[in-house]
């Protein structure tokens, strides 16, 4: 955790899914101060929708603030070659218990598609530096 310490001003997101689909959740916390900046969920989706979604919402968060340069950190590789690519590559089909999501999933491209962030998003190193500050504990 030492190398934690290192690590100025930045959002730390997560997501936690009961199975897969189910109730699932996402979260942001700004560090160090381990304040929620936001939080969203529980609804019917995927964990990787739910990390995708938030990275998603910590940039704009951050675009609309005025933070273009503070980092966001995610440990989910999937996620972030999701927004890199600025598509969710979800499988999970639309139903009446998904819409919701799914049309936040395309909100979410539209917005990638559609702004130019300068924030970085970064592997957090869980082996490393232990769970991330985001992560619900439940595993």
């Amino acid at each position: 955790m030492a190398e934690t310490q290192e690590i100025r001003s930045c959002v730390v997101v997560d997501a936690a899914c009961s199975g897969n689909p189910g109730p699932m959740e996402y979260r942001g916390i700004h560090m160090p101060s381990g304040q929620v900046l936001f939080h969203f969920g529980p609804v019917h989706g995927t964990n990787n929708i739910g990390e995708f979604l938030a990275i998603v919402h910590a940039l704009a968060l951050l675009e609309n603030q005025g933070f273009h340069d503070m980092p966001v950190y995610s440990d989910s590789a999937t996620a972030q070659t999701w927004v890199k690519k600025k598509k969710c590559g979800t499988k999970l089909q639309r139903t009446p218990q998904t819409a919701q999501l799914l049309d936040l999933v395309v909100r979410a491209e539209f917005w990638l598609r559609t702004h130019q962030y300068r924030n970085p998003v970064i592997k957090w190193q869980t082996e490393q530096w232990g769970e991330i500050p985001a992560d619900f504990g439940r595993k």
